[in-house]
């Protein structure tokens, strides 16, 4: 009886994690994952909150209980950075993140002995490069996706930064923040413990803005300043390493420095390749074949195994190869360029620009949409709490292209919803 009681507690908390886009498959390796990270209680508790944030007062109002073991309760999970807290207006309020990019992260993202980070560790590995179901949801359902590709911005001549907004340089976004907080990277430090991690750098992890605020706050990442995390950048570049981040023009909450043996979005994005599951950057590599010697440098470095060599069709060397370039499969971070000793490698402009959502919530509807979850955020009682955030909800769905609003209406049913896309359209 027992272990059906837990089970329930952890499979509603599943269905509370599945109801927001970026969601996590329900599997044993889950349920023993979430056991590790929440007591049965806090499972139960858990599983009640809104998608959109919420304060202490309307946590104890859907918990039932009392103001002082409500805010014991919220101080003790956001202390484990389970739930995100953010200061606005003189209040804090809370957010569930998703898992990923969220509380799994946060879970490793500091060396800690409240758990058993090695078990743990195992048990991320069986779900997230043993088992697909987790990593293709996350990253291959639908258009928009949680992450995009930063161009590797020592790569970028004269005349290509001109055509490099502020939101797609990553050292804009770390000069712009707000907050900057400094982790492990959650991958390596994963594969540490099963014995597979690389030499590249750990410490190196980004968060940016509320997320860094609360993460700082709680000692899982340390706070640096521009000038530092600059610094850290320029390591990454060094290191070979993709800056992977958060797939928004405003408030980006991460930039993740990726290798290509042991992060998600890399090892994602070579399984799940012609699904598209990272958003590139509107550049692409050319390869000039005229001076390329085949040496192959560009192949080795590319973290997603775009480029390959070729045979160079001379009749006069016939062992002779060049790189290729395949353009469905590049992500477009320039990474190659930097290591090409004989210069024949160029970015150039997409044909097509890739499109980056505003911001969180923009995404989110856009994501919710996509992927059949629309009424969620919509209908989920607790998000009537603010009539603010119905309003952000609704106001990105009245701006977005017809076709996406016949899908949002299709989805929730609603004339409510289909008078308020007729009135904004007349």
């Amino acid at each position: 009886m027992a272990h059906n009681t837990i089970k329930s507690s952890y499979s509603k908390l599943t269905d509370r994690l599945n109801r927001f886009p970026q969601g996590a498959p329900p599997s044993e390796i889950l349920f023993k994952i979430l056991k590790m990270l929440f007591s049965e209680k806090e499972a139960g508790l858990v599983s009640l909150m809104p998608i959109k944030p919420f304060t202490a007062k309307k946590a104890g109002q859907i918990w039932k209980m009392d103001p002082v073991n409500t805010q014991k309760t919220l101080d003790k999970l956001a202390n484990r950075a389970i739930l995100v807290d953010v200061e606005q207006n003189g209040e804090t309020v809370y957010t569930l993140p998703p898992p990923m990019a969220g509380f799994f992260e946060f879970s490793l993202m500091r060396v800690r002995d409240d758990i058993d980070q090695k078990l743990l560790s195992e048990l991320f590995y069986e779900y997230l490069n043993v088992e697909e179901d987790f990593v293709r949801e996350l990253f291959t359902r639908g258009e928009t996706q949680l992450g995009r590709t930063f161009v590797h911005e020592p790569a970028l001549s004269d005349e290509n930064a001109l055509y490099v907004l502020d939101y797609e340089r990553a050292t804009e976004v770390i000069k712009t923040a707000e907050y900057i907080g400094v982790g492990l990277c959650y991958c390596r430090h994963k594969m540490e413990h099963i014995g597979n991690a690389c030499d590249a750098p750990q410490d190196i992890c980004m968060t940016f803005n509320n997320v860094a605020s609360s993460l700082t706050r709680h000692g899982h990442a340390r706070k640096v300043d521009a000038v530092e995390c600059l610094d850290l950048l320029q390591t990454a570049y060094e290191h070979k390493l993709v800056q992977f981040g958060e797939n928004v023009r405003n408030k980006v909450s991460f930039i993740c420095n990726c290798c290509s043996c042991c992060c998600e979005a890399m090892i994602a994005s070579r399984r799940f390749a012609i699904l598209n599951p990272i958003h590139t950057t509107n550049f692409l590599p050319h390869i000039d074949e005229t001076n390329c010697n085949g040496c192959g440098k560009c192949v080795n470095v590319c973290p997603v195994e775009a480029m390959v060599l070729v045979s160079a069709n001379d009749p006069n060397k016939p062992k002779m190869k060049v790189a290729k370039v395949d353009e469905d499969l590049c992500l477009g971070c320039g990474i190659c360029i930097r290591n090409c000793t004989a210069n024949s490698i160029i970015l150039k402009s997409r044909p097509t620009r890739i499109l980056t959502p505003m911001d969180g919530v923009h995404r989110t509807v856009l994501m919710a949409i996509e992927r059949g979850k629309l009424q969620n955020l919509i209908f989920d009682n607790q998000v009537l709490w603010s009539h603010r955030a119905l309003a952000a909800v609704l106001g990105v769905i009245l701006k977005l292209p017809p076709f996406k609003q016949i899908l949002a209406t299709k989805q929730v049913r609603s004339r409510y919803l289909e008078a308020l896309i007729t009135r904004y359209d007349n």
